[in-house]
């Protein structure tokens, strides 16, 4: 570009690989950062939780690490295996490769929409992944991680494929409800370890099918087995990599399974009954092969092997980034219903495997991105889907932002038109855009474009002499810009990216403040026209150190930035710096941002009737669903019906009525146990808690003898039901 003049200092410009040479591939003996976001499942279309949750902060993260000039890779694909993926295309008439094909095309084209740049964007039904998933669980099995289990499964006789949990539909032994599903009866609660629980099971697809009961046996890992080696593995990977804790991990770094009751990792199935999927291969035991015949790997096994199997179709040197523990630093992005699966499932598969695996470095969870006042719901229309934000007029980078601003990094947090449109107006325009726009403005306007000062200047670090004028004002400035990018920094690093942000924005908005506290005006530019020039000079590369700074979060308004400076992209400095020197020609300004116009809230209204769809109707009318489950089923347009209440008060009596519900549900349960359970029941809560406080060091005791007496007094408890239920026969 001409008339640049940059300051020339190694490791001062970004560098940007080129797809055209190659791979991206780590360098040995340094730091290489290798980031994988949660699978997306290919049977759905993301809504704005599931974008925020895993694939958007995964991106700002790979695009921080490339600021810092590290070799990075970042890895992501559609998800495609599984019982709901074989259902849908039951559904639908076509087969599930059909199916998968059709939804990864409309995932591809919302992440493309919304600027996340994958290093390699696959699928999970590829020969690549058949291939390594195979070479896995062979590993496993051959050093006796795996143990076959035969169980009672719901059977569909007309479909001729076993039921999922979720596929299944019964009156509850409890309470008796009739729709309760085949893992929990949501009007009591009670849970389900399996659907043959369930009195009178139907096929939830088709009600008129036969449902029968007919044994499976299936390959189970041991994590029990695992277990000692995960523990000393996590206690190590945690400290390096900083985990903070979550759902799974506790502060002591202990895995936390509520449904062990202190037990301990369970063997966990890792097939299924069905046919789309990874088959099972064979070990070369003919009892073994022969028990597994006809079936495949279950998705959640298969599922994260996808990482790994998508950088092979990458690179056939993907081993460098997987089996490179040594230079490779590992970060997961996910929503917190992910965590399990990858601080226990996926790091204990590739200890049973063997091989010395690139594991978890760093893990990021986010919590749950609710909708207004409730929660996204495809079937409802519930809220704004991946493919509705283009629909709104409004660019990706404003989108990046906000959801980014709210990013649910330590509780729930919501989407609320209202807020949207103030980041745009109040934030981003009032704030990065004013200060973006007046300097460069001032520049074109009163000096051709140029950027004064000395033209001998070498630029470099600033300090200022508080002796002169406007000596302390600089002086100030560039310890407050100095300690926020120390800060950002250090939020960036532990991903920490909603704080990254706002530092950000505090950034540019002490460029704003540095403007007005300086008086840049034309009264400065004639009176003093030094002074004038050193405001301008720190206030332009300001702009340059914003550039980067918002590279990771917004960086099509990166772009602009750096065309508008008409200089190349930076990387990430540790202190403030000149690096566009005097005599250096900027381009044009232009507006980075455009206000959206509401008045008297009618644009927020719009989107709130546009998007809100059936919720609108569904949280005045009574019931809100079949059973008064918010997410039972279909309900009616808008047009056909009466509303009989206001939003809010409707929602407080849905809420008040189920709780009511849930509670009696509860009450009639307990009313039919007898003094036998509930003094078993009050033993088994009580040894549980006793288990636990002996773990966490709030009790004196030994934690193995206590777990045996409460898996005896569960033992005693299932032996009492038991003789129960043949007694009622």
């Amino acid at each position: 570009m001409s008339g640049q003049k940059i300051r020339q200092t190694d490791g001062l410009l970004m560098h940007i690989h080129d797809p055209a040479s190659g791979p991206v591939l780590p360098k040995k003996g340094e730091r290489n950062v290798l980031i994988t976001s949660a699978l997306p499942y290919v049977n759905n279309v993301p809504h704005l939780g599931n974008i925020i949750g895993s694939t958007l902060s995964a991106d700002v993260f790979a695009r921080y690490s490339r600021t810092l000039n590290v070799p990075t890779l970042y890895i992501c694909g559609t998800d495609e295996y599984g019982t709901a993926t074989e259902t849908k295309a039951l559904e639908e008439g076509i087969s599930p490769l059909e199916l998968c094909t059709k939804f990864h095309q409309l995932h591809t084209e919302i992440y493309k929409w919304f600027e996340i740049g994958f290093d390699k964007w696959g699928r999970t039904s590829t020969d690549e992944h058949t291939k390594i998933t195979q070479e896995v669980y062979k590993n496993i099995h051959d050093r006796d991680f795996f143990r076959l289990e035969t169980s009672d499964q719901t059977y569909c006789e007309d479909d001729k494929l076993f039921l999922a949990d979720r596929f299944v539909e019964g009156t509850c032994p409890q309470c008796g409800y009739d729709d309760a599903r085949g893992d929990q009866c949501d009007k009591c609660s009670l849970t389900f370890s399996s659907p043959t629980s369930l009195l009178n099971p139907r096929c939830k697809r088709n009600k008129t099918h036969k449902i029968s009961v007919r044994p499976s046996t299936h390959a189970c890992i041991r994590l029990d087995k695992v277990q000692p080696a995960l523990e000393d593995w996590m206690q190590k990977a945690r400290v390096k990599g900083r985990w903070g804790s979550n759902a799974v991990i506790t502060e002591k770094g202990e895995i936390v399974e509520p449904r062990m009751l202190g037990e301990g990792l369970r063997p966990s199935a890792v097939t299924r009954d069905l046919k789309w999927g990874v088959e099972v291969p064979k070990v070369g035991v003919e009892e073994e092969d022969s028990a597994m015949e006809g079936k495949v790997i279950y998705v959640w096994f298969d599922a994260p092997i996808g990482y790994p199997s998508i950088t092979a179709a990458y690179t056939d040197k993907w081993q460098e980034w997987w089996m490179n523990p040594n230079d490779v630093e590992l970060y997961q992005f996910m929503g917190k219903d992910n965590v399990y699966f990858h601080t226990v499932l996926f790091p204990a598969m590739l200890l049973a495997d063997g091989r010395l695996w690139t594991m978890l470095h760093n893990i990021s969870s986010t919590q749950y991105l609710n909708y207004e006042d409730t929660k996204f719901s495809k079937s409802r229309n519930v809220g704004v889907f991946g493919n509705n934000a283009q629909e709104t007029g409004q660019p990706p980078s404003v989108w990046r932002y906000y959801l980014l601003s709210q990013r649910p990094e330590t509780s729930d947090s919501a989407f609320m038109w209202g807020n949207f449109i103030q980041a745009n107006n109040s934030e981003l325009l009032s704030n990065l855009g004013n200060f973006v726009n007046r300097t460069i403005k001032f520049v074109n306007a009163k000096l051709d474009s140029a950027v004064p000062g000395p033209a001998d200047s070498p630029g470099g670090e600033v300090k200022p002499d508080p002796s002169t004028p406007g000596g302390k004002l600089d002086a100030d400035f560039v310890r407050d810009i100095n300690s926020r990018l120390t800060e950002y920094r250090e939020y960036m690093d532990g991903t920490k990216l909603r704080s990254g942000l706002a530092t950000a924005m505090s950034i540019s908005s002490r460029g704003n403040q540095y403007l007005q506290d300086s008086g840049l005006d034309n009264a400065l530019l004639s009176g003093q026209p030094e002074r004038c020039a050193e405001v301008l000079v720190n206030a332009i590369n300001l702009i340059y150190l914003l550039s980067v700074l918002f590279h990771p979060f917004m960086p099509t308004t990166s772009t602009d930035i750096l065309r508008q400076l008409n200089a190349p992209a930076r990387s990430l400095p540790t202190s403030f710096a000149i690096d566009i020197l005097p005599g250096h020609k900027l381009g044009k300004a232009e507006h980075l941002f455009k206000k959206i116009d509401n008045v008297d809230g009618a644009q927020e209204k719009a989107w709130q009737k546009r998007f809100g769809g059936d919720s609108v109707v569904a949280d005045q009318v009574d019931p809100s669903g079949p059973g008064g489950h918010p997410e039972g089923g279909k309900v009616p347009n808008v047009k056909d019906v009466e509303v009989k209440s206001n939003k809010k008060a409707a929602h407080a009596a849905k809420a008040a009525e189920a709780s009511r519900a849930k509670k009696a549900a509860q009450a009639e349960a307990d009313a039919k146990k007898t003094p036998e359970e509930r003094e078993l029941e009050g033993r088994i809560e009580a040894q549980g808690k006793k288990v636990a406080d002996v773990r966490r060091g709030l009790e004196e005791g030994d934690a193995d003898k206590e777990m045996k007496v409460a898996k005896e007094l569960k033992m005693e408890l299932a032996e009492l039901r038991k003789r129960m239920k043949e007694a009622a026969i």
